[in-house]
């Protein structure tokens, strides 16, 4: 006895009105119905402030915090300022804003009647980071998702950005409300993701590669902080937390490397007295190639 589907597969039959196609449905409103079902709208992004100019945005992400994801900010965009470009690090990581600290930015950010400005590093980054609102840079930030997200939106369009180039933005550890609303509202043209040697971390860090997968968003590379340990009396490496699994990732997503940073006396020295600036960057040569 016929069920009304064909024998070889799922099929209404050909008498059965629901086999007609979606142009051929007679009922309009029902039609449309079926066309927005089988064609989303694409979202839109948050506008940008109408007196700012950014050209690329770069995302900074990582599976996991304490890998060294906001001095990897830092650098790329004092090596990338280096290289001749006008540079920005906005900082996403809301509930825990470090950027300020490392660049010695203690002045609270000002605003005119365009919007909130920027304050700027010696060397001519613009920073955007909350604790550059916080009346007390060790205030709490005991806010929900909703609002740390919007507050990164408006930090985006709400914000002066003056004739950027490069914009990096800082994010917070996992993929949670801020790197979904950074992913969605912004017009992120890739990310690059910070690891560190420890297989757990490299685990982890695959999350983050998937989840840019399913975001679509191109990956522009890995940094790899922490990769080893440099004997000042020999020069030999010495891989602290074991063998790097960097390489591993690198080939299995056919993603290239873009910096494997040492343990330093000298980044935490400077990051601490805000100094970052001063850091050599030799070590993001390779990642300024890439990103230009």
């Amino acid at each position: 006895m016929s069920n009304g589907y064909e024998e070889s597969g799922l099929h209404y039959r050909s008498d059965d009105p629901r086999s007609q196609k979606q142009d051929d449905v007679p009922n309009p409103e029902l039609r449309d119905r079926l066309k927005a079902k089988k064609k989303p709208p694409v979202p839109e992004k948050a506008p940008l402030n109408e007196m700012s100019t950014v050209r690329k945005v770069i995302g900074v992400v990582s599976g996991k915090g304490g890998v060294g994801k906001s001095f990897t900010s830092s650098m790329l965009a004092v090596a990338m300022q280096k290289a001749g470009y006008r540079c920005a690090i906005l900082d996403a990581d809301v509930t825990g804003p470090s950027i300020p600290k490392a660049f010695g930015l203690k002045e609270k950010a000002m605003g005119d009647d365009y919007g909130i400005l920027p304050s700027v590093t010696s060397t001519g980054i613009q920073v955007m980071s909350l604790n550059l609102i916080l009346e007390n840079e060790t205030d709490p930030v005991v806010w929900r998702g909703p609002v740390i997200s919007g507050t990164v939106k408006q930090f985006w369009s709400e914000v002066v950005w003056s004739d950027v180039d490069y914009m990096f933005v800082d994010m917070p550890p996992g993929t949670g409300d801020v790197a979904l609303t950074v992913f969605q509202d912004l017009p992120i043209d890739g990310i690059v993701i910070v690891t560190s040697p420890q297989e757990l971390v490299s685990m982890i860090v695959e999350k983050a590669v998937n989840m840019a997968g399913l975001m679509k968003v191109p990956i522009l590379g890995l940094v790899e902080n922490m990769s080893y340990i440099e004997c000042p009396d020999c020069g030999k490496r010495i891989e602290v937390f074991g063998k790097s699994h960097v390489d591993e990732i690198a080939e299995k997503y056919m993603i290239p490397v873009l910096a494997r940073v040492p343990i330093s006396q000298e980044i935490a020295t400077l990051s601490d007295e805000g100094k970052i600036e001063q850091f050599d960057a030799k070590y993001f040569e390779e990642a300024v190639k890439v990103l230009k």
